[in-house]
């Protein structure tokens, strides 16, 4: 039962640096759009920018 609890527990945690990673790169794209479209754009890559920033991490750390 307490094994459960934990892995409840760390899922939150990397939620909580997700979404702060999606917040932080959709503030920085979205500051820079020029129009709707970059805007819309900047909204799509602030969804997937914390994937690439986790794989480089992988591989700097050589996982």
């Amino acid at each position: 039962m307490a094994n459960s609890k934990s892995t409840s527990t760390s899922a939150a945690t990397g939620g909580g640096f997700y979404f702060l990673g999606f917040l932080g790169a959709f503030i920085y794209f979205v500051s820079t759009a020029d129009n709707f479209g970059d805007g819309f754009l900047g909204f799509l890559k602030s969804l997937v920018w914390p994937v690439f920033l986790v794989f480089e991490a992988f591989q700097a750390f050589g996982s």
